[in-house]
């Protein structure tokens, strides 16, 4: 654990007095520039992998058309962008116009939910953390919030409606002692919260406030994943005295890890960590950063996905890889239908993916960027390796099938100490090339899986690696190899 620095003098930290339901009294203001001085837990940065759970009501309607988030599922039927009304074209067909959102609570029942079921499917999946949704736009709380239901005016969380069980409570026990770090998902916007509606400012301090400091008293979540935050500039949100709470006084305040979503303009700016979503993530890894997205195209489950929607083990395998390679950790998501299982080709890529990291694991967890992440073949580097918010990065483009002319990343490398890590996407036919590296005398070179050591020697500038010749049946895994080259002491 790193150690850490107060963040505001504690002569300062009366920051304000909250009850259920009354307005707050702000006495202090910390700016972004002392909460920026905390320095992120250690943990996090080596954890490298982890799961993101989204479920909720939304999962009962469970539709969306391919390529868009369920999850959206209330926006879209409320306010459908011109020329886009699937969504209440599909609900309207189907339930009626007279049927609302909140009709689907009833339905909502989770009779096949099973918590310790989740954890053994995370545990196999090699994760190190999990992010569970505790709230999404809606509004609709996964644990017995007492300001859901009076904000919205009605029954609007899974205790005492739909599944009538406190979901969140029932994972965090379920976790606990699994050697997996707790965290949940927040989002601080909800689209139709009637307090919301009428003013923002109000709803941040009577809603938003208590809420999130129940959440976070009852749960000790260590990862706090925010969101919906783009609407306003902190003066309406008043995240930095919420912060600020958190890394003060809150119980988790030492152990603590949030990421950049807050207030409008935050992202890439503040936060323990930066995020993309479905993007190529990062370049620069002096900052921690994360990239999250779903196994298929949507967060929620969306019934209207395909199994070509969703990414291979292969893929997911090689993303993973690069993504650490520069210094990134990846955040992958699942989505449960509404009865609580977990759809089988989730779970599949989830294992898969775990039986690799058996094999391979040390060449991701507890490990930093080399002094370069990749070795580029010979060709023009494809505008793929920088892509933004759902577009253009496509990792099999980059690694083992280009577009005509276009460069290859032939490895990805990873390290610990003095150790590297070298992941081939496509086993070498012969020899393993690594340019512009010499070892010394008595260094040695292993193929992960393999207890043999390799032969190798330094060839001008560049070394090169003897590859034994293997039957697909012989090889330590079914995709990236990784080559661990540990230089002997000078």
């Amino acid at each position: 654990m790193n150690p850490r620095k107060t963040i505001v003098p504690a002569i300062a930290m009366l920051l304000f007095l909250l009850t259920a339901g009354a307005a707050a009294e702000t006495i202090y203001h910390p700016d972004w520039t002392s909460l920026d001085t905390r320095a992120t837990p250690q943990w996090w940065t080596s954890s490298r992998f982890g799961i993101f759970i989204y479920w909720g009501l939304s999962s009962v309607p469970a539709y969306a058309p391919r390529g868009e988030y369920s999850e959206w599922y209330q926006y879209r039927l409320e306010k459908p962008e011109p020329g886009s009304t699937s969504t209440r074209d599909f609900h309207y067909k189907t339930y009626g116009p007279e049927f609302g959102y909140d009709d689907f609570a009833p339905g909502f029942k989770a009779e096949l939910f099973n918590p310790e079921n989740w954890v053994e499917l995370v545990k196999k999946s090699g994760a190190k953390y999990v992010v569970i949704n505790a709230k999404h736009h809606d509004g609709y709380a996964m644990w017995p919030s007492r300001d859901a239901d009076r904000t919205w005016g009605r029954p609007w969380n899974s205790f005492n409606s739909g599944p009538g069980r406190d979901v969140i409570g029932e994972l965090k026990q379920a976790f606990t002692g699994s050697g997996i770090h707790f965290g949940v998902y927040y989002s601080l916007y909800e689209w139709f919260n009637p307090l919301y509606l009428e003013d923002p400012s109000r709803y941040s301090v009577e809603h938003l406030f208590p809420q999130f400091k129940d959440l976070v008293t009852r749960y000790e979540p260590e990862i706090i994943f925010a969101d919906g935050e783009w609407s306003h500039d902190d003066s309406t949100w008043k995240s930095n005295e919420l912060i600020a709470w958190l890394y003060n006084e809150s119980p988790v305040k030492d152990r603590v890890v949030i990421n950049d979503r807050w207030f409008k303009g935050c992202r890439h700016k503040h936060g323990d960590y930066f995020t993309t979503e479905y993007g190529s993530g990062l370049e620069n890894g002096n900052h921690p950063w994360e990239e999250n997205r779903a196994i298929s195209k949507s967060y929620a489950y969306n019934r209207m996905e395909k199994a070509e929607d969703y990414s291979t083990a292969r893929e997911l395998v090689l993303m993973l890889a690069d993504i650490v390679s520069r210094g990134g950790n990846l955040l992958l998501d699942i989505g449960p239908s509404a009865d609580g299982r977990i759809p089988e080709i989730m779970e599949d890529r989830l294992e898969n993916v775990g039986e690799w990291l058996e094999v391979n694991g040390e060449a991701i967890f507890d490990t930093v960027p080399w002094h370069k992440s990749c070795q580029w073949s010979e060709g023009r580097v494809a505008d793929a390796a920088r892509g933004e918010f759902k577009t253009g990065y496509d990792i099999l483009k980059l690694t083992i099938s280009p577009e005509p002319g276009d460069a290859v990343k032939k490895l990805l490398f990873t390290s610990r100490g003095n150790i590297i890590y070298a992941i081939t996407p496509l086993f070498p036919e012969k020899d393993l090339l690594v340019k512009n590296l010499n070892l010394p005398p008595g260094s040695e070179i292993s193929l992960l899986g393999s207890d043999s050591g390799l032969i190798w020697e330094n060839r001008n500038d560049d070394l090169l690696v003897e590859v034994p010749l293997k039957t697909p049946d012989e090889l330590p895994c079914r995709y990236a190899w990784v080559f661990k080259i540990i230089p002997a002491e000078y």
